[in-house]
């Protein structure tokens, strides 16, 4: 698709810019993660929290990484919507621009619990499991080209801030 896109843009002189986001979080005001069926894992770490499901499981914990569990990006939700209007302004016609949207850093699986264990106070029940099929050990983003090209760094990298935020939304909309 990318290779298409920049052939339109080129042919036709239309602007374009592909953002490739990574694990969205958080949450700002009254927009946050709500969806069925949740296959995030915030999320499901929230709801063993809350007691809505037994455990959460841990796919794998011999990975090659500081805690054998996987590694992942994460970005703050408010961060990718600040992405989003300056891409808008870079979109020049006759261009394709595509960027990676990330913290550039990564946390594993136990690190998420940890920091929802944190900011929830409360306990998570954990179980591993085998290792999915094609999970890779580490995905994180190189998102140079977004900070050079954009001019964005996202300012909410923290992983207890996301959570915080993204907490405070989900005891806001409990059904």
């Amino acid at each position: 698709m990318d290779h298409l896109i920049t052939s339109e843009a080129l042919a036709h002189g239309l602007a374009a810019v592909s953002l490739r986001y990574f694990n969205v979080a958080g949450a700002y005001g009254r927009h946050g993660e709500r969806h069925e069926p949740e296959s995030h894992l915030i999320p499901l770490v929230f709801q063993a929290a809350l007691g809505q499901r037994p455990h959460i499981a841990v796919f794998g914990e011999d990975y090659p990484t500081p805690d054998g569990t996987c590694v992942r990006d994460y970005i703050h939700i408010a961060d990718l919507a600040e992405a989003h209007l300056l891409a808008l302004e870079a979109a020049r016609p006759g261009e394709h621009l595509i960027c990676n949207l990330g913290n550039g850093t990564g946390f594993s699986v136990r690190e998420v619990i940890e920091s929802v264990r944190r900011v929830t106070g409360r306990e998570i029940p954990v179980r591993v499991a085998g290792r999915r099929p094609g999970d890779p050990a580490v995905l994180v983003a190189a998102a140079d080209r977004a900070r050079e090209a954009l001019g964005w760094t996202p300012k909410r990298p923290e992983l207890d801030r996301i959570v915080a935020d993204a907490w405070e939304f989900t005891l806001a909309h409990r059904a």
